[in-house]
């Protein structure tokens, strides 16, 4: 192990974020730069190197945690970086986004502060970029086997990665102007700077991964087309389809899904507009929904300027220790304040949104709301809770539903779903049409961005063993695995 006596003598630090004045006048991500190095060995010598490594477990990708945390230990970084790139395409995403099921069931968070596994994480993988240490990896031969894939988010990415090493021919097809998929227009900038997607990218270039932007399959290329240009197909396509609020006043002006709002600031920070045509300047802003999506949402709009911000939760407000119902090592519901949440704004649980109201020109100017509470199962209102608050721009973020099907991708391709209307697939991730193949929250439905690198991974491991009879790539879980966590 690291440090033998690491977990009694050192107590658990974490990366320092720039002060909230600054950092909400700018899109830079909020950690000090720098800030872990000095830190991250002692920290790294904290893991216990346990027999039974629970973190593997919580971890959908399987991370070698321990292995790459004595590596860290003793600041051998290169060996530390190898071993983190065996099981994760991209640390420095899920090193930066995931909100670590790893550490919920760190052995020693039982009873003490769980090690900073995230904060080890992305100061390896960012030290190794630094100092050159990620290299482009091009197949030795090639098999003479094309493959599709459609969607570039982090599962598109990791199965086109995977089969491209494996010496396929990959293409990467995805609809948007830029490749990301929700990394690059749903992430906003103060979390992920999309230096380290564009990095990634070049270097899946330099591997021999093609990719065509702008290019939506089932509209501006039939399935069949695909199907008869290329060998195998992954479906990449995330589950976009956000989950509406249908209440009088949803057609008002100025209430927006959260992802027609956050693209937009991000078109921004690439330069596309000087200001975003979907602004919190000036507004009393009203975000729908507590997860990370609304964080984001929170985080934005204090950049853009808004006059207040308030995040609306219909669950209760979770405690900030596990209960009985939670155990370690599963993830548990915590209270959680986000570095947008430590930036202001109101955050208002129990509460569901009745109605919109608006102006005579149709803009929404206020919100209608009602406390509400659980009665023997059923989520019921409270009778004389009802108020209004002011709301000039409205985002929901209340998550997805599933994959998009206006675009006749699904019935073009002639796809099964299953029951939650995802697409169907075997354990090799295969769908029900020969050579198609399906990864991430297609299939899955709405879920981290480990597990969809976890399966992106997985499915590109089933597409080579369909392509060529065996594989010698990785398949860290099967589609019906569930992580302690989760």
């Amino acid at each position: 192990m690291a440090d033998p006596k690491g977990f009694l003598t050192t107590g658990r630090e974490v990366a320092e974020t720039r002060p909230v004045a600054e950092r909400v006048r700018d899109w830079n991500e909020v950690y000090v730069p720098g800030s872990l190095l000095p830190i991250i060995s002692k920290q790294a010598g904290r893991c216990m190197d346990c027999g039974i490594p629970f973190c593997h477990n919580g971890c959908p990708l399987g991370n070698l945690i321990p292995e790459w945390n004595d590596y860290a230990y003793r600041e051998d970084w290169s060996a530390a970086s190898e071993r983190l790139h065996a099981t994760n395409n991209f640390p420095e995403f899920t090193g930066r986004l995931c909100p670590a099921p790893c550490e919920a069931a760190c052995v020693l968070g039982i009873n003490q502060p769980a090690v900073t596994i995230k904060n080890v994480e992305v100061s390896i993988i960012d030290r190794a970029w630094d100092s050159g240490g990620v290299t482009p990896q091009p197949p030795e031969r090639l098999s003479g086997k094309t493959v599709a894939v459609v969607g570039s988010g982090p599962a598109g990415l990791a199965a086109a990665q995977q089969l491209t090493r494996a010496g396929h021919t990959v293409v990467v097809y995805e609809r948007a102007d830029r490749i990301g998929g929700l990394l690059r227009y749903g992430i906003p900038e103060f979390k992920m700077e999309k230096v380290h997607i564009n990095r990634r990218i070049e270097q899946m270039r330099a591997e021999g991964t093609k990719f065509r932007t702008e290019v939506e399959i089932g509209t501006d290329m039939p399935a069949d087309a695909l199907r008869r240009r290329y060998d195998a197909v992954v479906i990449a396509a995330g589950a976009t389809v956000s989950r509406d609020l249908p209440v009088p006043g949803r057609e008002l002006n100025g209430v927006h899904f959260a992802m027609e709002y956050l693209p937009l600031a991000n078109k921004v920070q690439e330069g596309d507009f000087v200001a975003p045509p979907i602004t919190a300047e000036g507004k009393h802003v009203v975000v729908i929904g507590g997860g990370d999506t609304g964080a984001d949402c929170v985080g934005t709009a204090h950049r853009q300027g808004a006059a207040s911000v308030t995040q609306l939760e219909i669950m209760p407000r979770p405690g900030e220790e596990r209960n009985a119902g939670q155990p370690w090592p599963t993830f548990p519901m915590l209270y959680k304040v986000t570095s947008a949440h430590e930036e202001g704004g109101e955050r208002v649980y129990s509460v569901s949104t009745t109605s919109f109201e608006g102006d005579e020109e149709g803009n929404v100017q206020a919100l209608n709301l009602v406390e509400v509470e659980f009665r023997d199962g059923k989520l019921e209102q409270k009778p004389g809770t009802e108020r209004r608050i002011p709301a000039q721009l409205v985002t929901l973020a209340m998550g997805f539903t599933g994959i998009d099907q206006s675009n006749g991708l699904v019935e073009q391709f002639g796809l099964e779903l299953d029951a939650r209307g995802n697409v169907a697939r075997d354990a090799d991730f295969a769908t029900n049409v020969d050579g198609v193949f399906v990864a991430g929250d297609a299939g899955r439905g709405q879920s981290l961005i480990v597990w969809a690198i976890a399966e992106g991974r997985s499915a590109a491991r089933g597409v080579d063993s369909y392509l060529t009879g065996a594989s010698q790539l990785p398949a860290p879980i099967r589609p019906t695995d569930r992580a302690l966590t989760v």
